[in-house]
Parts: structure tokens; C-alpha cells; sequence
């Protein structure tokens, strides 16, 4: 895709390719999970790009296109001893090249918010990360996420994340060292669902959506049985502040922040009712 004198190139990614842009990730302390190598490539196999020097792997981007003017960009890394020599910035244009005149969206740490206004993203809200230790339990009208209609789950997914997604979420419903919960009203009505999987430290619930904080707190001691007395993180929209709430009743600690921006629109999502957001890396 791009070439200079250095041999600096961006191309796509292998599977293989993801494993070590995740394991980079690892290093950074964004703590992905185990199986997240299949888990993000489904979501567009093509929007993974790694940048080489001479064959050596040093940078790497992902831009997820869910529909057009929803774009998610993430894991954006350069190897830390390549940092400030501009494969960087040749690797953040390589990715736009493929949302050419498209909205994107991206979670931003906070010291480079700044350098993500200068390219026109704007913020919106912050996402908080919760780590803590759970004691959970399953209530009686909590049940396997697998014993429901994977239609009902995935038009009630695209309530609260901007793209319908049937691919990626039954990879990720039915991913190894996962769990994922339900819970369903006397009529047949999905109020809530939420998926917990193994990562690299502890375990991470994501997403979870529900209509109303009860349930939102069932689903939320079901998934953390799943992680018999190990870390669970949580990273969450910091505008709603029941979810916060919620956490924060169980003694979770924030120890990372990070600022949702878009270059777009906002989308129109009821975020009050996302009490955990799915990803950082692939939104």
C-alpha cells in the first residue's frame, strides 16, 4: 500500500499478523481477551493493517466498517522504539484510505485526544474502566444466552450498538473461555443480554445491555460466576451514571479512562442503557 525509501510498507493482516498486533496490545496494558484474535478478525477481515520495515512488523491499525459513516478505528500501535519517526502517521492514513469520505469513531486515550481533534474526531463522553473482584450468582430468570432466538439477540444488539452484526456476535456468543447471559420477560421479551470471556488478566464483560438497572444487575452477578473469584473489568459509558452506580455498589474501582470521538454524527443510541460497551479496540 505505501512504500518509501526504508522499505516501510502497510499491508493487510493474517490472522497470524492480529496475533502479534494483539500481543503488542498486551504489552500496552489493554489487556485483550485470549480468543480476541478470531473474535475481531470476523469483524472485517479486510480492516486489519500491519505496517512492515524491511519484513519486520513494527506498526498496526484496525478499521472495523460496520456501515458507512460508522467506521471504528483501533489498535493503533507503533513498536516503542519506532515511535516519532513517522510510520505512525503512514499507518493512520493507509487505514482512512479504506473510509475514503466516510465518518469514523475511535476510543482515544486521554494524551492523545488532542492529536485525534487535529483530524477532525470530536469528543463525545468517556468510557471508564472497572476492575474488581465479584462474588456473582445466577438468578432463577436469568438464562444461556445459546437457548435464545440468535435473531431476538442480535435486532436487540442493534438497539444499542450502531450496525446490525450477526457475524461477529455469534463468534463472540459462542467463543471457547466465554459465558454469555440472557434475560427474558413472561411475554418473550429480551430486556437485557451480556457476555463475559477469559482475558489476559481476569476476565471482561462485554458488552452488556439492559433496559433497566435490575437487570442489568442480574445479568451482571450471572457473568461474574463465570469468573470464580478472579479480576472482572468493565469499561463504561461515564453518562450512565446507573451503571457507574451499579459498580461502584460492588467496590469496583475506574483505573483507566479513555474518550469516545467521531468525525461524524453521534449515533443515536440510548446509552443509558449500555452498562458496558462491547470493545475499545473494534467499538
Amino acid at each position: 500500500m505505501s512504500n518509501s525509501k526504508n522499505n516501510f510498507c502497510v499491508r493487510q493482516m493474517t490472522k497470524d499478523d492480529l496475533k502479534i498486533a494483539l500481543s503488542w496490545a498486551e504489552t500496552e496494558g489493554w489487556n485483550p481477551g485470549i480468543n480476541d484474535v478470531d473474535n475481531f478478525y470476523i469483524a472485517d477481515e479486510d480492516g486489519f493493517l500491519i505496517g512492515e520495515l524491511n519484513g519486520i512488523p513494527i506498526s498496526c491499525i484496525s478499521v472495523v466498517r460496520y456501515k458507512e459513516n460508522f467506521n471504528f478505528i483501533g489498535i493503533y500501535i507503533v513498536k516503542p522504539e519506532y515511535r516519532k519517526q513517522g510510520y505512525g502517521i503512514k499507518t493512520w492514513e493507509e487505514a482512512f484510505k479504506l473510509i475514503p469520505h466516510q465518518g469514523a469513531a475511535l476510543d482515544a486515550v486521554l494524551q492523545q485526544v488532542s492529536n485525534y481533534e487535529k483530524y477532525g474526531f470530536k469528543a463525545t463522553h468517556s468510557h471508564l474502566r472497572y476492575r474488581g473482584v465479584i462474588e456473582g450468582k445466577i438468578a432463577e430468570d436469568v438464562v444461556d444466552i445459546k437457548t435464545v432466538n440468535f435473531e431476538k439477540i442480535c435486532h436487540y444488539d442493534s438497539q444499542y450498538f450502531p450496525s446490525y452484526r450477526p457475524n461477529f456476535l455469534h463468534q463472540w456468543i459462542n467463543q471457547p473461555n466465554g459465558k454469555g447471559y440472557a434475560v427474558i420477560d413472561n411475554n418473550g421479551k429480551l430486556l437485557g443480554y451480556g457476555v463475559i470471556r477469559k482475558a489476559s488478566e481476569g476476565f471482561k464483560i462485554a458488552p452488556l445491555f439492559a433496559e433497566d438497572k435490575i437487570t442489568a444487575e442480574k445479568l451482571f452477578l450471572a457473568l461474574s460466576s463465570y469468573a470464580e473469584g478472579a479480576n472482572i473489568y468493565l469499561d463504561i459509558p461515564d453518562v450512565n451514571k446507573e451503571a457507574i452506580s451499579l459498580v461502584e455498589s460492588y467496590q469496583m474501582q475506574s483505573m483507566f479512562e479513555c474518550v469516545r470521538m467521531y468525525t461524524s454524527v453521534k449515533p443515536d443510541l440510548n446509552w443509558g442503557h449500555i452498562f458496558a460497551v462491547t470493545s475499545l479496540e473494534i467499538g
